[in-house]
């Protein structure tokens, strides 16, 4: 239940709507209601057992003043002016009636519209920030798939519930509180009998509903699975097609869809059995109800008249939709919560990397940059021991050293992309736990190995998160980039969609691109992870002459491959199993005769 109240909660910004969803059934019942009584002064008319009602009786807000009133009009008319006219006023009443209805029915469900769909609305905004404020770790144990159908198919189900609630908890248990009020009023001694049999029918619907919910749970934990071999699909069609697996990678996609199908076909089978077993319930009960009814009828000592008798069977027979509408909304529901739980499961995950209330804002940085015994795991394995490094304000600092020596995850602690576990971080002295997220972010450029580009334009992707830039801002940045000339040759120069991914371009434009945005950006820190190591050797030129224009007078903390392209670093730092094993110049590195030699060593051996 905790779950389900979680769910309405989301109705807080739509109450206005919701009420007036609520106001408009509720006249809808009753304008329902009035109609139905209409048939016992019909078939009274009908019958001629309705008795005249010479005297006005005393107003009074109660059932029976007001059925006593109604027949004295009635009465009134019959003698002034026959039955078969008081018959035609009864029959333009029940139109009017009906009418109304069904123009408050509509009026509801108007109102109920944007509520479904701006809660839609609302949770998809809230995944969507709750993703971008995540850490990275969180992505390491997830499946992009799986995020993507809880922002999307799970969304849609809990859009259902939530008008499952609404009709759930307001329209279809006021009307059978109004029905039943009527058949109470009509007979009491049947309505009783009535109660007797529904503890049995809600037990029957409750057990299949909690059988849907777990079923459906595992009918969305698979469609995610689907949803992320899709996608990993589409990302490596290139090796598949390489590795001419397309037949091993269909087979897997046949094999989890046939499972995904069969989970929802046993979903299906039970949430639609709720309608035709609470419908033939319904009608098992009417029957008991005529029966049982029919025996006071034609008793000796009949408590109820004929058409009395007919009236209070059409109005239980109104019971049965809302009592059918309530359990498909209850399997519904189940449904919905099943959804939610995977929604919430993302909305109420841990963000590990926090800003303090009192965050301290930096717009500058003006000394030095200091790890101080940093150390940090990736899932209880330790990448980094006690890390001491200082980057003064200026300075070009590189980290080189084996695949997994801890030298990218050095880069991820600067920004926070991940908090380490012991020891500090400082920026001018300040730890950067102490500092805004946005400002200490905003103080540094990235370059990556892998160029992060968006399916647009080159513009949007230079000017990328960057408000009010200038046209020709970009294309200085893109010149010191060594990107002008090639953006040019394209059909569209600087407003040419890039694919996605940047998938037009090739690799060393790519770099490029991602470089210009670096330098539109004008940061203070840069941060280069192996930015040409997977580049030709002349996309690498053009792409190290665009860093070294990007590196000049700022600080910088470069992770290089090729040790050749770090020679003239003001400090060269070697990492090995997390630590740092050697620092120094280029020229004193070598001559230690060290780690940085071997590597060097090795590097030369390879290029011959």
């Amino acid at each position: 239940m905790k779950r389900f109240f979680s769910i309405i909660a989301l109705i807080r910004p739509y109450w206005k709507q919701a009420l007036l969803n609520i106001i408009f059934n509720i006249l809808a019942i009753i304008f329902s209601l009035v109609s139905l009584t209409m048939i016992v002064p019909f078939l009274g008319l009908l019958f001629g057992t309705v008795e005249l009602v010479n005297t006005a009786p005393e107003f009074s807000l109660n059932v029976h003043a007001l059925k006593d009133g109604f027949y004295y009009l009635i009465s009134s008319i019959i003698i002034e002016r026959g039955r078969l006219d008081a018959l035609v006023f009864i029959c333009v009443l029940v139109v009017f009636f009906f009418f109304f209805k069904n123009l408050c029915r509509y009026m509801a469900m108007f109102f109920l519209s944007p509520v479904h769909c701006g809660i839609v609305k609302d949770l998809r905004n809230m995944i969507f920030k709750k993703i971008l404020i995540l850490p990275l770790s969180y992505y390491s144990d997830q499946r992009k798939g799986d995020i993507i159908a809880r922002s999307t198919t799970d969304v849609e189900e809990v859009k259902w519930t939530v008008i499952s609630s609404l009709e759930m908890i307001f329209r279809e248990p006021l009307a059978i509180v109004f029905f039943l009020a009527a058949l109470f009023i009509i007979s009491a001694k049947l309505t009783l009998f009535v109660l007797l049999l529904l503890p049995f029918t809600i037990f029957v619907i409750g057990r299949i509903g909690r059988s849907l919910r777990r079923t459906s749970a595992k009918a969305q934990n698979q469609l995610g699975i689907l949803l992320s071999t899709l996608e990993e699909t589409i990302s490596g069609l290139r090796i598949i097609k390489a590795f001419n697996a397309i037949d091993f990678t269909e087979n897997r996609f046949k094999n989890t869809n046939t499972r995904l199908n069969t989970l929802m076909v046993r979903a299906f089978r039970k949430r639609d059995l709720s309608s035709p077993l609470s419908e033939f319930m319904g009608a098992l009960v009417l029957v008991v109800v005529m029966w049982f009814g029919g025996k006071l009828v034609l008793g000796e000592n009949s408590s109820i008249s004929p058409e009395v008798f007919i009236a209070y069977v059409v109005i239980f027979s109104q019971l049965i939709p809302p009592a059918k509408a309530l359990s498909t909304a209850f399997y519904n529901i189940q449904k919905g919560i099943a959804a939610s739980d995977r929604i919430f499961e993302v909305l109420e995950a841990p963000e590990i990397i926090e800003e303090k209330i009192d965050a301290i804002s930096i717009k500058t940085f003006n000394r030095e940059i200091v790890f101080d015994n940093v150390s940090f795991a990736y899932a209880k394995e330790p990448v980094l021991n006690k890390v001491n490094l200082k980057i003064e304000k200026g300075k070009s600092i590189a980290l080189v050293g084996v695949s997994g020596s801890g030298k990218t995850t050095v880069a991820n602690l600067l920004p926070r992309f991940y908090d380490c576990e012991s020891g500090t971080i400082f920026i001018d002295g300040v730890s950067i736990k102490d500092l805004v997220i946005s400002d200490l972010r905003g103080l540094m450029g990235i370059v990556s190995q892998e160029p992060i580009l968006f399916n647009d334009t080159i513009f949007n992707n230079i000017a990328f998160g960057m408000k009010d830039v200038s046209e020709s801002d970009v294309i200085d940045a893109a010149k010191v980039a060594n990107a002008h000339d090639f953006i040019m040759q394209l059909e569209n120069g600087y407003q040419s969609n890039i694919g996605d991914c940047g998938g037009k371009l090739s690799g060393g434009q790519k770099q490029r691109i991602s470089i210009a945005r670096a330098v539109l950006k004008n940061p203070p820190i840069l941060i280069l992870d192996e930015a040409t190591s997977s580049l030709d050797t002349e996309s690498e030129k053009l792409v190290q002459d665009a860093l070294y224009k990007l590196m000049k007078n700022r600080t910088s903390l470069v992770i290089a491959h090729r040790l050749t392209t770090i020679q003239h670093a003001d400090e060269i730092v070697v990492m090995q199993d997390g630590s740092i094993a050697e620092k120094g110049t280029h020229n004193e590195l070598i001559a230690l005769n060290g780690v940085y030699k071997k590597l060097c060593d090795l590097q030369t051996f390879d290029n011959q």
